[in-house]
């Protein structure tokens, strides 16, 4: 049987503590999970964090990972972002070694990404761009004949178009009971 894998991005809101994020990050990893960005955030409540990681997977074991994230205590909600309905955005930092001879080059590239020049020396150059994963995808594609010096991504960060979202809108062990129903449990969630 063909396993389909798809880039997820899951989005969690959980308690603002310390340790929250080994204990979400050991939970992917002993489920075998390898993660390929993961960004934290505040929100504006400031005992919430915003925890945004991107695994490839099929939706049975993402599926089945959700359902155990969200049964740890420290997960306030859980949902995987509708690409179609989120925009995510990623932070590229790149450093490129520059002569006299390519910083035309190197500024053309540049400009047709719309990506910001902001630092220049006399050896080098560091670029800035902020865009979809495949943007900066496709801008790193750009420099595979050049020298990278340095690069710094910082992995997606995404939120959902609109107003407040049905998952936003009600009590945590709401969406946790709708999501998530418990086995043996109808209706509403234990406590």
């Amino acid at each position: 049987m063909e396993r389909t894998e798809q880039r997820q991005v899951v989005s969690l809101l959980v308690d603002n503590q310390t340790g929250v994020l080994a204990r979400v990050s050991s939970l992917f990893c002993r489920r075998g999970f390898n993660i390929e960005s993961l960004t934290v955030s505040a929100t504006n409540d400031p005992t919430v964090s915003r925890i945004t990681i991107t695994v490839y997977s099929d939706e049975r074991r993402l599926d089945q990972l959700l359902l155990q994230t969200e049964r740890l205590e420290v997960t306030r909600q859980v949902f995987v972002l509708d690409e179609k309905k989120a925009l995510q955005r990623e932070l590229l930092l790149l450093k490129v070694a520059a002569t006299v001879a390519n910083r035309a080059e190197l500024r053309e590239i540049a400009s047709i990404y719309k990506a910001k020049i902001i630092d220049l020396s006399p050896d080098s150059m560091i670029f800035e761009l902020t865009g979809k994963p495949e943007k900066i995808d496709a801008f790193l594609r750009m420099f595979e004949g050049y020298t990278i010096l340095e690069q710094c991504r910082t992995g997606v960060t995404a939120l959902e178009r609109g107003g407040m979202h049905q998952h936003m809108q009600k009590p945590p062990q709401e969406v946790r009971a709708t999501q998530f129903p418990l086995p043996g449990v109808v209706g509403s969630c234990p406590k």
